[in-house]
C-alpha cells in the first residue's frame, strides 16, 4: 500500500500534514469527527457477523474436523466459499483497529496518552485470549493448550503500535507498508534453521506448537507478522477521515482499486505474494476458486490484497450513506469483543445442545475433549443456527452499546 518506503499515499498527504512531521507529533486532523464514524462500525458489524458464520461452521458442520474447507479436492464450492467470504473478517478487525485508534487520538489525545492507551488494551487483550476465549474454545478452562488467535494478534499489533505512533505518521505507514509487502520473501525461513530463535520466527511467521512447562503447549495459529502492518497501516489511513467525505471518497475508491487490481495481477503472474501457486481447474468455477485460495496463515500478500481492497471500496462506497436493509450491523461494530466473547460462549452451549440431540445425554462425559468424531450437521444446519444466533445476540448487543455510550467508566473502553 506504500507508494514509496518513506512516503505517504496519495490522498493522505494532506492528511498526514496535520497530523506533525516531526517524531512524536500527535495527529491532529481538523476537524475530527465529533462521533463515531457508521461506516467504520457497519464494516465491522458485517465482519462480525461473518465471524460467527465461520464459527458456527466449525462447530456445527458435520466435516469441520474431517478435512480444510479450502481443500478444492475435497471441499464443494458452498463449503470454500462458506469459508472463503470470512477471510475478510481479520484483515477488517485489524485495520480498523488501526483506524479507530488514530480517529480516537486525533480526538485532542497526545502521543503519551495513545501509547499508554494502546499499550493497556494490548495487554488485556492478550490476557483475554489466554484465559476467557482460549477457555470458550475448549470448552473448559486450561493451561496445557493455549491457542492463540485473532484477539492475541489485535493484542500484540497494539502493543507495537504503542511505539510505532511516537514516530511521525508517514513512517508508521512506511513500517506497516514494508511487513505487509515484504514478509513473504522470508517465506522459506524455517524456524528450525534459526536455533533458539526458533519459536522467536514461530511467534512472528509460522504456524505452530511453542512446547513450555511439563508437557504444555502454545499453539500459534496467528503469527504476529504481518498483522502489526495491517494495524500500522490502518493507523496512517485514519488520516483521511479528517477530510470531509467528499474529498476522501476518491482516495478510498482509487486506493481500493489499485490493491483489487494488484491482487488479480500478482495472482495471475503466481511470481510473488503467496506460497501457494493457483492451477486451472474441470471447471472454470472451480479455476476462479483455486485463483481465489490464498493462504491465511500467516496472511500472504495476496490474501491481504484479496481482501483490504474490497474493503477500501466498501468504506469510500459507503461515504454516500448506509443502505437502510444494512443499518443493524453498525450495532455489533459499535461493540465488536462484546461480541466476539458472548458468541463463542453461545456456540458452546449450542454446540453441547446439537451433540446431546444426535448422541443422547451420554456424550457430555467425553465432550470437555471434544466432539466426538462423526458429530455434525450439514451446512443447511449450519446457516440456519448462524442465523438464529446473530438475531439471538442482536437485542444483546444493542444493550450493551448503549450502556457504553452512556457510562462515563475507564473500563468501558476496554469490552
Amino acid at each position: 500500500m506504500s507508494s514509496g518506503p518513506g512516503s505517504v499515499p496519495p490522498g493522505l498527504a494532506p492528511a498526514a500534514a496535520n497530523a506533525g512531521s516531526a517524531a512524536g507529533a500527535a495527529p491532529v486532523p481538523a476537524p475530527a469527527p465529533a462521533a463515531r464514524l457508521e461506516s467504520i462500525d457497519f464494516v465491522r458489524g458485517l465482519a462480525m457477523v461473518l465471524m460467527a458464520l465461520d464459527h458456527v461452521r466449525e462447530h456445527v458442520h458435520r466435516g469441520a474436523t474431517l478435512y480444510d474447507p479450502t481443500d478444492l479436492s475435497r471441499a464443494s464450492a458452498a463449503l470454500f466459499l462458506t469459508r472463503w467470504i470470512t477471510h475478510f473478517c481479520a484483515p477488517v478487525f485489524v485495520f480498523l483497529a488501526g483506524t479507530g485508534t488514530y480517529l480516537w487520538a486525533a480526538r485532542g489525545r497526545t502521543p503519551r496518552e495513545t501509547s499508554r492507551y494502546l499499550l493497556i488494551r494490548g495487554l488485556w487483550l492478550i490476557l483475554l485470549e489466554m484465559t476467557v476465549v482460549n477457555a470458550e474454545w475448549q470448552f473448559g478452562p486450561t493451561m496445557r493448550s493455549i491457542i492463540l488467535q485473532v484477539i492475541w494478534a489485535l493484542g500484540c499489533s497494539m502493543v507495537v503500535l504503542a511505539a510505532l505512533v511516537r514516530l511521525p505518521l508517514y513512517a508508521t505507514f512506511a513500517v506497516g507498508s514494508l511487513m505487509i509487502f515484504g514478509h513473504d520473501l522470508f517465506d522459506n525461513l524455517q524456524p528450525d534453521a534459526l536455533g533458539i530463535f526458533g519459536n522467536l520466527w514461530r511467534v512472528l511467521h509460522v504456524q505452530g506448537p511453542i512446547p513450555w512447562g511439563q508437557g504444555n503447549v502454545f499453539l500459534i495459529v496467528y503469527p504476529l507478522v504481518p498483522w502489526i502492518g495491517v494495524m500500522a497501516v490502518g493507523y496512517a489511513f485514519g488520516a483521511l477521515y479528517s477530510q470531509p467525505a467528499p474529498a476522501r471518497r476518491g482516495p478510498m475508491l482509487a486506493w481500493g482499486a489499485a490493491l483489487t487490481v494488484c491482487f488479480v495481477v500478482l495472482r495471475a503472474l503466481d511470481a510473488y505474494g503467496d506460497p501457494g501457486a493457483w492451477s486451472p481447474q474441470p471447471d472454470l468455477g472451480y479455476s476462479i476458486l483455486s485463483f481465489l485460495n490464498c493462504q491465511k496463515y500467516p496472511p500472504s500478500l495476496l490474501y491481504l490484497l484479496m481482501t483490504l481492497g474490497p474493503v477500501l471500496l466498501l468504506l469510500g462506497a459507503l461515504e454516500s450513506g448506509i443502505p437502510k436493509l444494512g443499518r443493524w450491523l453498525i450495532v455489533f461494530g459499535r461493540v465488536p469483543l462484546f461480541f466476539y466473547l458472548v458468541h463463542l460462549l453461545v456456540i458452546d452451549l449450542l454446540s453441547i445442545v446439537l451433540a446431546v440431540l444426535q448422541f443422547g445425554p451420554r456424550v457430555l462425559d467425553a465432550f470437555a475433549h471434544g466432539p466426538p468424531a462423526d458429530y455434525g450437521y450439514s451446512l443447511g444446519i449450519a446457516y440456519l443456527v448462524w442465523i438464529a444466533l446473530v438475531a439471538a445476540l442482536y437485542p444483546v448487543c444493542r444493550w450493551y452499546a448503549g450502556v457504553k455510550a452512556r457510562s462515563r467508566a475507564r473500563w468501558v473502553k476496554y469490552l
